[in-house]
């Protein structure tokens, strides 16, 4: 059991949709929802590298969908914005390589119904996965990283909504928010840092009036109080960014993808993997039931973690733990209710989440794939949708508040 400090500082970061680890990201996510889209049984496991004026593609891919892998690459960084050859990387105009190949028939057999050891369909690889959730936002994320992820998504919503005006900022950039706790609460923030790309003739002075007004848009006045340190572009310039500053790789950013670093991350990332890989379905898994768990305020902070072996349906363990802040003393009993109320066999993930099927329900694998893969409201495992069953099932566990039972 974690314990509560009575004050601490906590930091997290993000990075734009224009990092050069994001980009592939991007790429690998839009490649697997080209092949759903088309085949929902597809097995995706794409890998992108990008690097000054270079992509490559790679990775083990079995799908029916007849796919321009090329011209996806080519979409996804001219989207983001590098479309100018000027500085270092564009759309238009890189080299991509693509090195793909089908996926291994020894795996293949035990993520297919009947075709393995055992019937149903088994998870897709061995390891341990968590979600978690927080009563701290009103998105039940911390908040470290959650307004991390709204200041550089909203310089990049600016700097694509009026390219005139905000000429001078280019894709890549970074920022990092510290929070001042009390008794396990954010009280304040203490230290804002961006990184941004920028054009040789900007002015440091604008930048930092933008990053500024920025922060107090997007972070809640509550917490914008004080004397807040800025650390804005502090090597003293970055024009060399992207690509062609930074080689990148699918992958690299999970803990910016999770949870800012609070809480325990199983290893595995997300982004290129399709739904039977339980690195990325029961990660999502596991903050949906985190995130209901919160709601219904059977915990101010949750943590689940779930393990898998390969071929094989069914968790090999459920672990849950609420920092002591739960309202059933003994939280083996949510495990018990977990089990009761969620399926956690990798085919119920899949349908439970409509995990095949994203462009159906409006949404995209692709669009988790820079500014976190959870608190935002548009993906099916950020529904509050079990909080009724959850305290139902949890009745028989609560204490009596009359004390005479």
């Amino acid at each position: 059991m974690s314990k509560i400090h009575a004050e601490h500082v906590f930091t997290s970061e993000s990075v734009s949709e224009g990092h050069p680890d994001k980009v592939c990201d991007q790429i690998s996510d839009a490649v697997l929802d080209a092949c759903l889209n088309q085949d929902p049984e597809s097995r995706v496991a794409c890998e992108t590298l990008v690097t000054t004026d270079l992509v490559v593609i790679s990775g083990e891919i079995t799908t029916k969908a007849k796919v321009n892998w090329e011209q996806i690459a080519r979409k996804v960084v001219n989207e983001i914005g590098y479309n100018d050859k000027d500085i270092g990387f564009s759309g238009d105009e890189c080299k991509v390589f693509t090195c793909i190949h089908s996926q291994s028939p020894d795996i293949s057999q035990g993520v297919t119904a009947g075709a393995g050891l055992h019937k149903e369909q088994g998870a897709g690889d061995q390891g341990m996965m968590f979600g978690y959730a927080s009563s701290e936002t009103k998105e039940l994320m911390p908040a470290p990283v959650l307004y991390s992820h709204k200041i550089v998504e909203e310089l990049a919503r600016l700097r694509k909504a009026d390219p005139k005006k905000y000429r001078f900022l280019r894709p890549d950039s970074k920022s990092q928010v510290s929070f001042k706790y009390k008794a396990g609460k954010p009280v304040c923030v203490e230290t804002i840092v961006v990184s941004h790309q920028h054009s040789a003739d900007m002015s440091m002075k604008w930048l930092e009036n933008i990053v500024k007004e920025v922060a107090k848009k997007v972070i809640p006045a509550q917490f914008m109080k004080g004397n807040i340190k800025y650390h804005i572009n502090p090597t003293g310039k970055f024009v060399v960014g992207g690509p062609n500053g930074d080689t990148g790789l699918t992958g690299r950013k999970i803990i910016v993808d999770t949870y800012g670093g609070v809480g325990s991350h199983g290893g595995g990332a997300f982004s290129g993997k399709d739904p039977s890989k339980v690195d990325r379905s029961a990660a999502y898994m596991c903050r949906y039931i985190a995130k209901n768990i919160v709601a219904a305020k059977l915990a101010e902070k949750c943590e689940v973690q779930v393990a898998y072996a390969i071929g094989v349906a069914e968790p090999l363990s459920i672990n849950v733990d609420t920092y002591s802040t739960g309202a059933i003393e003994d939280d083996s009993k949510l495990e018990k209710i977990i089990r009761e109320i969620f399926d956690l066999k990798p085919a119920g993930i899949i349908k439970t989440l409509g995990l095949k099927t994203p462009a159906k329900n409006g949404w995209s694998y692709q669009k988790a794939a820079a500014y976190g893969h959870f608190g935002r409201s548009i993906f099916p495992w950020e529904k509050i949708d079990r909080v009724d069953a959850l305290k139902k099932a949890a009745a028989k566990y609560m204490k009596c508040c009359c004390g005479s039972c």
